[in-house]
């Protein structure tokens, strides 16, 4: 069939914030789906909060709307734009369920937008847990044991027909499996059940017995019009279920299943999908399998682009999301074509000849008090993929990808970590209750000489996993055995054998006493070099155009060749940023992306070096040339070897490709931008006190330490309260405010484990001090400021935490100028070449830098989106040679308009985490506040993030000492806004003094009523909770714990609750908010910009 032409303009929903379970691939799918839409002719309207995606860089639609993701904002961008159609499949969880609110309040039929590729009713069939339980016993299909329940009372009617613990809960329409669990006893099953009910937008859970221990399979499925149904791509879980496939290693292809049994699983996916209703586009069918007797179970069904959907696209090559797209406007898969052959259509099934391994990375360690045991609800940050021509190799790449310090499957120095602090015991309930380590438990358990079958009976990992990983366990006791490297590289055999095993340099290393250096020299020595296979859809049946690699150790030829012809384009390899954790995620791959596009249009041919399945820069077609390998030294000096490049990238993918660029130009890789040198110069300490110095800016006292007593030395001089600080980290690593003797000896450990053999640096804390970004961009020559960025919090919380604001909104003409004098001298004097972040402190119009990066900062997309201008491709070709001045780009922009950055936080995630913001990142995405007026810009920022400020009701306040007068300041705009004021007693008394009614109630911990009370009985609609500077008290953390459980907003700091009221007023006063498309206000501040 062809394309639909009574269409003209449709609109995509984009999937708003990064968070835990909805994080960059649908960027990746919504990108792809527009550029296949516009492709075809088609208008398109984009909506997104999200300012660090690439799918809102203005050239990806039409009309480009960075907004906050709700039905009324939806609906006025729906009047305005009038969408003939709307795609709601690309946008994860938030998209469909907005479009079906869009339906059931009418505006969809009122407008006459029709939902294509999945309509309102196909979306409730899948997304509610009775109706879908109903579709599949209607065709046969078995599912578990279960009831759908709207109160605690339906809930334990289920439970006692089921007739025993433990049992799953299972929200319906919620992301991730959030609110949901498993209940191993009444008061579990209880607090799950109440939680998953307030969660569940339509307040449903599904109570379900327990399939535990039982193999876990997922199929990725596509459907035309035409009902023409492709498998693209089976995976299977390596944690069995119970898991969440989010927070599991999953393989690609499944390999334990039969040829019969995945056959049976295949056609109950292709009758699910058409039982279901999904009439065109991708959709992911979930599979359990008892392995005691064969019962196969469907357990849910996602009718969208999800994010085994992203993996399957990268594992197979496939593009779901682009293809998709395509079959929502009409196309059927027999008529597109599959653009890595050219030659067969996309209905071919893709065949793989080679084994895809996903694992996931965590950030417990951001969130102490937080319970690391893995569930049904996902806790995972973001994901390592790896390609091997076996498990093996692909486990250890992946393993290795994940950059938490280890090199591959044990083995590699580190075992020891695991081994001290675990007896017999509590190995053993390690095994049996999941964590974030628990692949390093199965190797402590081999080194302990347990057996497979012991170790399956704890896990319920199916045996041929554990008999794999036994093997690997075995072949590194014969590594050790051969004792010495001499050893090893007299046995080539050995030597490449262990490659083929997946062995990583440094985990050689590690096991014959030698340096990873010393193990590349004699593998080259004996010219053990990895080859590279091609992913291409087809297991290499037909050609493939193109090239997409990954390293294997098989003696077949080198794949690479053909995507090797000789070309006259000089090379640029761009190292991205890994997986994605908090302090380092989208903005990075954002700004690889831009480098990417920008050189390939300069004549330049790109090399992107990944191993992120979620990111847009491991699409195959946004580089010239993809490899999806770790970026580790050993994994890109060879990939930069095979493909003779004239040079490497290495500012644009945070702090990973950072920590390698002095490795890499040591080992002849020449570093184009900035050198590893003027890097490495901005982290020593001493260097850039003479810097700071030399450019006239003052420092806030400071010194060094690389032990204790060197660190209570320096506290000592400075005086408390001091900062504490890790050398080369990213996001407030283990960084700390630390306001006594006693308090720096319980963070100076974990600081000095950050740093990794770096000096800990210890500055003096400037208290009340208003903090400031910038972003810049030098070609040597000139220096161009993109933004001075105002944070709202005050100094001391981490910039990727803090909301700030461009242009600033309380410094002064004169700091202004100030700041922008410092940071050009900076660039001048580290021979910036690309981009360069700084932070300063403004402290009584004094300023103070703090620190300077020489690199991409995840603020770039964010500046980029609010001055109109791509800062990212610009120094990608001021890196390759260009000027300021070829580019057109030699002035400050004046923006017109406010665009305020908000952080979104995941504390909803770790139950028992205090939510206090600090030094140390715990944001996993962020949000664009846009407007006219500063106010309404910050309230559309709250709104994006998930904190709506409560336009009625009641204030509780809680406010240390030192912040009372301010506190009181805003208490009185408060009641003059009509709102009723709580507080505790000490906090009562300052507004009463003053003049301002409030009602008091006791500290937690001092009687009743108090805080927790008015929160269970909903009479507060807003916490303000500003802490004393010293450690957080029980009471306090007991208080913001509880409110985030039910939801309520939370402001931590005077400034945070200023900007708050200010909001407040300008949204009464102004009764709407202006909503223009991005395109619209970078009308307003064009420059002559040359690409």
């Amino acid at each position: 069939m062809p394309k639909r032409n009574d269409l003209s303009k449709i609109m995509i929903i984009g999937a708003g914030p990064i968070v835990i379970g909805q994080a960059c691939e649908f960027d990746y799918s919504g990108a792809q789906a527009c550029k296949a839409l516009r492709e075809e002719g088609y208008e398109v309207v984009l909506v997104n909060s999200n300012p660090a995606t690439i799918m809102t860089d203005p050239e990806f639609a039409d009309r480009t709307y960075i907004e906050p993701l709700t039905v009324e904002i939806l609906h006025e961008i729906i009047r305005r734009e009038r969408p003939d159609a709307l795609l709601p499949a690309l946008g994860g969880q938030t998209a469909l369920n907005l479009a079906i609110q869009l339906a059931d309040q009418g505006i969809l039929e009122r407008y006459q937008v029709e939902m294509i590729g999945a309509n309102a009713e196909v979306i409730r069939r899948a997304e509610d847990r009775q109706l879908f339980k109903d579709a599949m016993l209607s065709i046969g299909l078995d599912v578990p044991r279960s009831g759908t329940a709207h109160s605690l009372d339906e809930a334990w009617r289920i439970q006692k027909e089921i007739g025993a613990f433990p049992v799953i809960i299972r929200p319906a329409f919620t992301l991730g499996g959030s609110g949901g669990g498993i209940a191993y006893d009444a008061a579990q099953f209880e607090a799950i059940c109440a939680n998953g009910i307030s969660l569940s937008p339509v307040n449903e859970v599904l109570v379900e017995e327990s399939v535990l221990g039982w193999k876990e399979f997922e199929m990725e499925v596509m459907r035309d019009r035409k009902n023409n149904i492709s498998i693209i791509c089976s995976i299977e879980n390596f944690d069995p279920m119970g898991i969440h496939t989010g927070d599991s290693i999953t393989v690609a292809p499944a390999m334990t299943l039969t040829d019969r049994e995945y056959q049976i699983m295949r056609d109950a996916s292709i009758a699910v999908m058409r039982v279901i209703g999904v009439e065109t586009g991708g959709s992911n069918v979930q599979f359990a399998v008892n392995p005691a007797d064969g019962r196969l179970v469907v357990i849910e069904m996602n009718p969208r682009v999800s994010r085994s959907s992203a993996l399957a696209s990268k594992a197979t090559g496939f593009p779901i999301a682009r293809i998709a797209a395509k079959l929502a406007v009409g196309y059927t898969l027999d008529e597109l074509r599959n653009d890595i052959t050219r030659e067969t259509p996309a209905c071919f099934e893709p065949s793989l000849d080679y084994v895809v391994t996903k694992v996931p990375r965590f950030a417990f360690e951001k969130f102490p008090g937080a319970n690391p045991l893995l569930t049904t609800a996902m806790k995972s940050v973001g994901e390592t993929m790896a390609i091997g021509k076996t498990f093996q190799q692909s486990l250890q790449k992946a393993l290795r990808s994940l950059e938490i310090g280890r090199a591959g499957f044990g083995a590699d120095g580190k075992d020891n970590e695991v081994s001290r602090h675990y007896t017999d015991d509590s190995l053993e309930n390690a095994l049996r209750h999941a964590g974030p380590i628990r692949i390093f438990h199965i190797h402590e358990a081999f080194a302990r000489g347990w057996s497979a079958e012991r170790i399956h009976a704890l896990t319920r990992i199916a045996p041929w996993f554990l008999d794999q990983l036994h093997e690997l366990f075995a072949f590194e006791s014969e590594i050790r055995a051969a004792g010495s490297l001499a050893v090893l590289a007299a046995d080539p055999a050995l030597f490449r054998q262990s490659k083929e095993f997946g062995y990583s340099d440094r985990q050689l290393a590690s096991m014959t006493h030698s340096t990873e250096a010393q193990v590349r020299a004699a593998r080259e020595q004996l010219d053990l070099t990895p080859v590279y296979g091609l992913v291409d859809t087809c297991a290499a049946e037909f050609k493939a155009f193109t090239p997409y690699f990954y390293s294997t150790w098989s003696t077949e030829r080198d794949l690479a060749d053909l995507g090797n012809a000789p070309s006259a384009k000089k090379k640029i390899m761009i190292l991205g940023g890994g997986p994605n954790r908090i302090g380092q995620g989208i903005e990075f791959d954002y700004c690889c992306v831009h480098a990417c596009y920008a050189l390939r249009e300069a004549g330049f041919e790109t090399v992107m070096v990944n191993s992120n399945p979620e990111t847009v820069s491991t699409d195959y077609d946004t580089s010239d040339k993809l490899y999806f390998e770790p970026v580790t030294l050993e994994d890109v000096l060879a990939v930069y070897r095979r493909e003779a490049c004239d040079g490497a990238i290495v500012q644009f993918g945070g702090q990973t490709p950072l920590n390698l660029a002095k490795a890499l130009a040591d080992n002849g890789v020449t570093v184009i931008g900035t050198s590893p040198e003027s890097i490495e110069q901005a982290e020593d300490r001493e260097f850039f006190k003479q810097l700071a110095h030399k450019v006239g800016v003052r420092q806030p006292e400071n010194g060094t330490a690389t032990d204790y007593a060197g660190a209570l030395a320096v506290a000592r001089r400075i005086g408390f309260p001091v900062l504490v600080r890790p050398s080369f980290v990213l996001g407030g690593r283990a960084m700390a405010i630390v306001y006594d003797e006693a308090s720096l000896a319980d963070f100076i450990k974990e600081a000095f484990a950050a740093s990794e053999g770096h000096p800990v640096l210890i500055d003096k804390f400037l208290e009340d001090a208003i903090e400031v970004d910038v972003d810049c961009i030098s070609d040597g020559e000139i220096q161009v400021l993109g933004a001075i960025m105002e944070h709202v919090e005050k100094a001391g919380i981490h910039s990727g935490d803090s909301a700030c604001s461009i242009p600033p909104r309380s410094l002064s003409p004169a700091v202004c100028d100030e700041i922008r004098r410092y940071t050009h001298a900076l660039a001048k004097e580290l021979k910036v070449i690309g981009l360069m972040n700084v932070q300063y402190a403004v402290q009584h119009e004094t300023v103070y830098i703090l620190e300077v990066n020489p690199r991409a900062s995840r603020t770039i997309p964010y500046v980029s989106k609010a001055i109109g201008v791509p800062l990212a491709r610009l120094a990608a070709l001021v890196m390759a040679g260009r000027s300021l001045k070829q580019l057109g780009f030699t002035k400050e922009v004046e923006v017109r308009h406010f665009a305020f950055k908000e952080a979104v936080l995941p504390f909803n995630r770790f139950p028992g985490c205090d939510v206090l913001l600090s030094p140390e990142m715990h944001s996993t995405g962020e949000v664009m506040g846009i407007d006219p007026d500063p106010g309404m810009a910050y309230v559309k920022s709250q709104l994006a993030a998930g904190n709506p400020l409560p336009q009625t009701g009641s204030v509780f306040l809680s406010v240390a000492d030192h912040d009372k007068p301010d506190a009181v300041a805003m208490a009185r705009e408060l009641t003059g806004l009509g709102y009723t004021l709580y507080a505790t007693r000490g906090t009562a008394t300052a507004l009463r003094d003053a003049g301002i009614p409030a009602r008091a109630v006791f500290r937690i911990s001092d009687g009743r009523p108090n805080a927790l009370d008015l929160i269970a009985d909903n009479d507060i609609q807003w916490i303000v909770n500003v802490p004393t500077g010293a450690k957080p008290a029980q009471d306090e953390i007991r208080m913001r714990t509880e409110a985030i459980r039910r939801g309520l907003p939370i402001t931590t700091t005077v400034r945070g609750l200023q900007s708050a009221v200010e909001g407040i007023k300008r949204l009464r006063t102004l009764k709407r908010c202006e909503i223009l498309s991005l395109q619209e206000y970078n009308r307003k501040t064009a420059l002559p910009i040359t690409l």
